[in-house]
């Protein structure tokens, strides 16, 4: 396969790099953190001074208030000069090529915190994306073309998991790479397309994006869709499962092609290690000197809470906490193939 059209090269041939949004979206996280860091102590002084207050989200005032403050204060200035600094140095930049490794940190970083760097503008935050051996594949049939050569009407849709990314579905085998979904393009004959998306958002965000992803994608597939097979691996499973549930509540044209859907590692049923992150928060919450500390516990994203109990509707999360009473159960599709 080819690379994507309309991907830019430098002079010497490599891809461009993200140095200048990255180092801007990796500013703007260290600047965040320094502004929660200095809450989270001052939280925990205030637990010590005052433990029996019951609040332990208060700042401490007096001077030592005013010092808390003035330190979140200076740091958001800072923060505010060197984004503007990054933003002229961007142009130098754009050239430089990514380093080896940086779309697993920036997918691992999604995964943590997608949902607040999405929320807070930063760059670090991913879009959904079709992707097509690592490179973008553009929406227009004559692009999807060049990009497989002879595009089939089978369509092999590959679904990650937490924290990961469309590179995943490879590992280094002697003698080269194995790819899953080409490995299916030959012993099957399906026509794989990988799917790249911000594993922090709700699943049933995401599922909406990939149900109206896959319009798009359908309807600028060069020849006619035979069927559409989807793969998935992990919480990219409660995303598949949200995805068809809304088509077909909508009634969109590609639900019809879906026949079936392979589900590898997926807690349908939800996942006992995001309950004991819960278990632990709470209990860091039950004391006043460490009730502070059970912050640190909610910085888990959105789609890692999704997976206590395997939310893959709104309807979970919208009207309150992840509690088992709020979760909607969603039976697998009885008209599709499951695995």
């Amino acid at each position: 396969m080819k690379r994507g059209e309309g991907e830019a090269t430098t002079e010497d041939g490599a891809a461009p790099g993200h140095w200048d949004r990255d180092l801007r979206g990796v500013g703007k996280l260290a600047i965040d953190a320094t502004t929660f860091i200095t809450s989270l102590v001052e939280a925990m002084h205030r637990g010590i001074v005052r433990p029996f207050s019951g609040d332990h989200d208060g700042g401490v005032g007096g001077i030592s208030g005013l010092v808390y403050g003035s330190v979140r204060g200076i740091t958001r200035g800072v923060g505010l000069g060197v984004d503007a600094a990054l933003k002229l140095l961007a142009p130098a930049l754009r050239g430089v090529p990514d380093v080896r490794g940086r779309d697993s940190v920036q997918s691992i970083v999604n995964g943590v915190m997608g949902d607040y760097l999405r929320r807070s503008g930063n760059p670090l935050a991913l879009d959904m994306q079709w992707r097509v051996n690592g490179q973008v594949l553009t929406m227009e049939p004559s692009s999807i073309t060049r990009a497989f050569g002879q595009p089939g009407g089978r369509l092999l849709i590959m679904v990650h998991g937490l924290c990961m990314n469309d590179l995943r579905w490879q590992r280094e085998v002697e003698g080269g790479t194995h790819d899953h979904g080409l490995a299916l393009q030959r012993d099957l004959g399906f026509t794989p397309v990988y799917l790249r998306y911000n594993t922090g958002l709700h699943v049933s965000t995401n599922g909406q994006l990939l149900a109206q992803a896959l319009a798009t994608l359908a309807a600028a597939w060069p020849v006619p869709i035979e069927s559409i097979s989807i793969v998935t691996h992990s919480m990219g499973g409660l995303v598949a499962r949200s995805a068809c549930d809304q088509a077909e509540r909508l009634g969109a044209p590609w639900r019809a092609s879906l026949r079936r859907m392979v589900f590898i590692g997926t807690p349908h049923t939800g996942a006992p290690l995001e309950r004991g992150g819960r278990w632990i928060e709470v209990v860091l919450g039950s004391t006043p000197y460490a009730a502070p500390l059970a912050r640190l516990g909610r910085l888990r994203s959105d789609g890692i809470t999704d997976l206590r109990y395997g939310s893959v509707s709104d309807a979970d999360w919208q009207h309150g906490e992840h509690v088992e009473a709020n979760v909607h159960p969603l039976p697998l599709p009885p008209d599709i193939a499951c695995y």
